[in-house]
């Protein structure tokens, strides 16, 4: 009987709910003093402490500005890349606006969106001396002097080519205007050879 006592008893403190730990509260005294206690903080003339943020379970994203272009290279990938993505803002980031005003600034704004609204076909690049052989068999002893845009009209298929100069400006390379124009057709595409080429278009 005894022993069906003590195990009836053992059965029912296995039952019974553990017991809880004390919640440790961060108060703050009037005067600025931290104290943890077990006690409501307003118990001890008190005010509890504001819980710091949780730490964030994702990184945090920072806003990333490339720097300028470095090399011919660099700028031609941006050029390529602002084109290809119709995004006018970052053709306008590797431009030279020294020395441009508020009216030309619009201006210019709306010819660099005419550029990347229009497919690109090509970037090529514009060596002094021989403006049309983007590929030349001597390697050239200066930098290129400006980038030809092979494009079409956003439209058609009208080949249209802009042209940017380049110039070189603290350390870096960035583009200054050169103007677009429709590429004339060649004789040999029944054309009249008196009929004059179409008017530069932006």
């Amino acid at each position: 009987m005894r022993r069906r006592l003590l195990l009836l008893l053992a059965l029912l403190l296995c039952t019974l709910p553990l017991t809880v730990a004390a919640q440790v509260r961060h108060c703050t005294l009037a005067d600025g003093t931290v104290v943890y206690t077990d006690r409501r903080c307003e118990a001890i003339g008190a005010r509890e402490r504001a819980a710091a943020p949780p730490a964030p379970s994702t990184p945090q994203l920072r806003s990333y500005r490339p720097a300028c272009p470095r090399t011919l290279r660099d700028l031609a990938y941006e050029v390529t890349s602002a084109v290809e993505a119709h995004d006018v803002n970052r053709l306008a980031g590797v431009y030279l606006w020294d020395g441009i005003g508020t009216r030309e600034g619009y201006a210019l704004m709306d010819r660099l969106q005419a550029v990347v609204d229009r497919p690109l076909v090509d970037l090529q690049p514009v060596w002094p001396g021989n403006p049309d052989d983007p590929y030349p068999t001597t390697v050239p002893t200066r930098p290129p002097v400006a980038l030809r845009l092979e494009q079409t009209s956003a439209r058609g298929s009208t080949p249209i080519r802009a042209v940017f100069g380049l110039r070189k400006y603290l350390d870096c390379w960035w583009i200054v205007e050169g103007g677009a124009r429709r590429v004339a057709p060649k004789p040999q595409d029944s054309v009249p050879p008196d009929t004059p080429p179409d008017p530069p278009v932006y």
